[in-house]
């Protein structure tokens, strides 16, 4: 989760994402997590409130998306959520969520080669291997331009 938070933070920062745009992770990644979150931002002033919510998982943007409606803010009209795993729950909302699919698939072939590889080798040797993910566009971020 370290990751996901320091690449959401770098990429707010290299597209311009300031006080607008929020990256939420917490140590406790449940939706209770994601409410309690959302109450925090949704308690400060409309005009020094975010415009989007980057979430670090799916069910964080599920929490963020219940309280703000419970509350009466409009997503994506006064608040974009973006989650992260692109989960079955993503696409089961209403506004369905917009969030971050990693190719498992991949993850789980390129864990057994490096498992391989590890055995095979006489000094183990550690690897890194960062793979690509894609941005699934939904309702729960539509319209919202870039700051």
């Amino acid at each position: 989760m370290a990751d996901r938070h320091a690449g959401i933070s770098a990429a707010l920062t290299a597209f311009g994402g300031g006080a607008e745009l929020i990256a939420l992770s917490t140590p406790n990644l449940t939706v209770a997590s994601g409410r309690a979150a959302a109450r925090q931002i949704a308690e400060q002033p409309a005009g020094q409130r975010p415009t989007a919510v980057f979430c670090a998982n799916d069910l964080l943007a599920l929490g963020v998306l219940q309280e703000m409606t419970q509350r009466g803010v409009r997503v994506p009209q006064d608040v974009a959520i973006v989650g992260y795993d692109d989960s079955p729950v993503a696409a089961s909302v209403r506004p369905r969520l917009t969030s971050v699919r990693q190719p498992i698939e991949e993850m789980g072939h390129e864990m057994a080669r490096v498992l391989i590889l590890a055995v095979e080798e006489a000094e183990p040797v550690q690897r890194r291997v960062i793979l690509a993910t894609e941005l699934i566009k939904r309702a729960s971020s539509a319209g919202r331009p870039m700051p």
